[in-house]
């Protein structure tokens, strides 16, 4: 099948990745301009972009496609489909009835739940015993468009974000490399979603991050897991002092108030409901540490307010 690919981050490059290995003849790649990253600023190409260029694809980064700029271009291409993956970019009316086969996404939950851009993410901050990944023939509405094919993935009590984000990965390749075929050969049924059912999954932000030692401890640890990688959930200490907790589990409590220290080896801490024993963490201006590395610091005891 002629596909004209449209994404940006690390997720799509592996679906790219895929579809090449599967044979499929990617025509060309749309993904977003380039960023300057880290300390020195260095402009690099967004992962779909290496992917591309390394394969001998053409590669087009426009800001937008909604002032019909791209169309001749796209037209010009003649896909029989696009597939899109995180790329970051609406595609108008105009775009999405051009291919023989129309447009698809694969998006990371099972549709209609979670929809947005943060979704691995929404699923571990709320305690979802699963998540999954949709293949969605795209319409003009966010995320709105009926369901191709889904695979359900079950997301492990301990399991951070990122962790999942790895595995929902690969199964969301296998499955676009699956559906592909069968949308060729139109065996497919496109189930409407129950949009009075959906949830939405917005970007996350620092701010958002920050937990309370008043929260539950299953709040607390499904925010560790969930903002892990970025942006880190955080609290603040009596002293004002900022801490990002990379890695903490669940422990018993006996009912004391919220923020005593009830061991320091490992730190546990008691919450609104139960306790939380802090793995690792990162105070402010310092490195990664042990939880009992960072009570030796302060020279904390059992019965201190943290």
């Amino acid at each position: 099948m002629r596909i004209l690919f449209m994404g940006t981050p690390d997720i799509a490059a592996a679906c790219l990745e895929a579809l090449y290995a599967a044979g499929h003849e990617v025509c060309a790649v749309y993904t977003r301009r380039d960023k300057p990253v880290g300390r020195k600023q260095v402009l690099t190409p967004p992962p779909v972009k290496q992917v591309a260029l390394a394969h001998g694809t053409p590669v087009f980064q426009p800001r937008t496609l909604r002032d019909g700029g791209e169309d001749a271009n796209i037209r010009a291409l003649a896909p029989e489909l696009i597939v899109v993956v995180a790329y970051g970019c609406i595609l108008p009316a105009q775009v999405l009835a051009m291919p023989r086969f129309g447009c698809i996404n694969l998006h990371v939950s099972l549709l209609p739940k979670y929809r947005g851009s943060a979704p691995i993410q929404w699923a571990v901050l709320n305690g979802d015993s699963e998540t999954g990944v949709s293949i969605m023939q795209m319409d003009e509405g966010l995320d709105t468009g009926d369901v191709l094919a889904c695979e359900k993935i079950a997301i492990q009590p301990e399991e951070t974000s990122g962790e999942l984000f790895d595995r929902v990965t690969e199964v969301g390749a296998g499955l676009l490399c699956r559906t592909l075929p069968q949308i060729a050969a139109g065996t497919l049924t496109p189930v409407p979603q129950d949009h009075e059912a959906a949830t939405l999954a917005p970007m996350l932000t620092k701010e958002m991050a920050r937990f309370h030692w008043t929260d539950p401890a299953s709040h607390i640890h499904n925010w560790v897991r969930g903002m892990n990688p970025w942006p880190a959930a955080w609290f603040v200490t009596g002293g004002g002092r900022k801490v990002k907790v990379m890695a903490c589990r669940l422990a018993d409590s006996q009912g004391e108030a919220p923020g005593t220290v009830l061991r320091t080896k490992p730190l546990t801490v008691a919450c609104g409901e139960g306790a939380v024993e802090l793995l690792q963490v990162v105070p402010e201006g310092s490195k990664p540490m042990e939880g009992s590395a960072f009570a030796a610091g302060l020279r904390l005891k059992a019965g201190d307010l943290l």
